[in-house]
């Protein structure tokens, strides 16, 4: 067998992530998008995520999330894995709730070759699946123009920001949280960004009457939205955190998921449904077959977008992080990072 060179270990942390994706809303959607057809056709390696909880800390946990992607040319396949802690309680603390690192390794000798600050590279994988879910889902009923987020952290920037920096523009933008200061200090990050009203409303009921388009992005561990009418003018509703909505409201709309065997587990929204029901039926389809066109969304029915988040999104972002990187000539390369590099020293 040929002799192979380890590959070097390189560190990139998150202001070099940053300015990798800075500005290429449009360019991630794409890759995500190309992600998702990729895992569509069965061409990836994505396994269950696995919790970490503690008795002692029930709201925080750390999860595990192996995969591994293919490619050539510029684009050489990847294995890796992200390991992201949510700490709810740090908000309180002043940090955010969310850190994580990601690991690259090269799929000729198994070698980690970069360790990459993560929390960036998950908000924006989340952000770009969440755009492409809203373009896509949108294309045959009228572009909404009133968008309502539920909850206001870290995950909501960063789908506003993809979609403002994916061409949407909104006549208003409805604001709901627990918290007002989390509520006041997002809507100062909207009226900096992007044009349009930005209204706080005081019940989830009152924004999701009053929005096209709904955004949750809680933390929330159970549902607290029950009441289908509140759907009734059958608006496109990205479930980003899984847990909002009651098995009720699943079970009346138009159900696309990431990924069903992913999105079916952890007591998210449509695993409830399931458990309610004891079957799928409900599940309509996947976004990548509404990417390639094989699932038809229709226009008079609440259509609810259920993302769990796949590992394999977070090593397309991290390899485009990490060749961007390269490509300007800043890794930062740890020498000697693997030291016994001989069978018999």
């Amino acid at each position: 067998m040929d002799p192979v060179t380890v590959p070097g270990f390189s560190v990139v942390p998150g202001a070099q992530v940053a300015r990798a994706l800075a500005g290429r809303e449009k360019e991630i959607v794409e890759l995500v998008e190309d992600t998702y057809r990729v895992h569509g056709a069965g061409a990836t390696v994505n396994p269950p995520s696995y919790f970490l909880r503690f008795p002692d800390r029930p709201s925080s946990r750390i999860i595990a999330l192996p995969a591994s992607l293919g490619g050539s040319g510029d684009q050489a396949g990847v294995d890796g894995i992200k390991w992201i802690s949510s700490f709810p309680e740090n908000v309180a603390r002043g940090v955010p709730r969310a850190s994580a690192v990601l690991i690259l390794n090269d799929q000729v000798t198994g070698y980690p070759y970069a360790c990459l600050e993560s929390s960036i590279i998950s908000a924006t994988r989340t952000a770009a699946s969440a755009a492409s879910a809203a373009d896509r889902l949108s294309a045959d009923r009228a572009r909404p123009r009133r968008v309502g987020f539920v909850g206001t952290g870290l995950i909501a920037r960063y789908i506003h920001q993809f979609l403002v920096g994916t061409g949407w523009s909104f006549d208003e933008v409805g604001i709901v949280d627990l918290s007002a200061e989390s509520a006041e200090g997002f809507r100062g990050h909207v009226q900096r960004t992007a044009p349009g009203e930005v209204r706080i409303h005081d019940s989830a009921e009152s924004l999701i009457r009053g929005s096209d388009l709904v955004i949750f992005a809680t933390v929330a561990g159970t549902p607290h939205v029950h009441d289908p009418a509140w759907f009734d003018h059958h608006p496109l509703v990205l479930n980003v955190s899984l847990r909002d909505l009651s098995a009720e409201v699943v079970l009346s709309s138009f159900n696309v998921l990431d990924d069903v065997e992913h999105c079916l587990k952890a007591d998210t929204s449509p695993h409830l449904a399931e458990q309610a029901t004891g079957n799928r039926d409900f599940v309509d389809g996947t976004l990548d077959q509404v990417l390639d066109g094989t699932l038809a969304v229709p226009a008079d029915r609440t259509v609810v977008f259920s993302p769990f988040g796949l590992g394999v999104l977070d090593l397309a972002v991290g390899r485009f992080v990490h060749a961007e990187v390269a490509r300007a000539g800043e890794l930062h390369t740890v020498d000697d990072f693997f030291h016994e590099l001989s069978r018999h020293g």
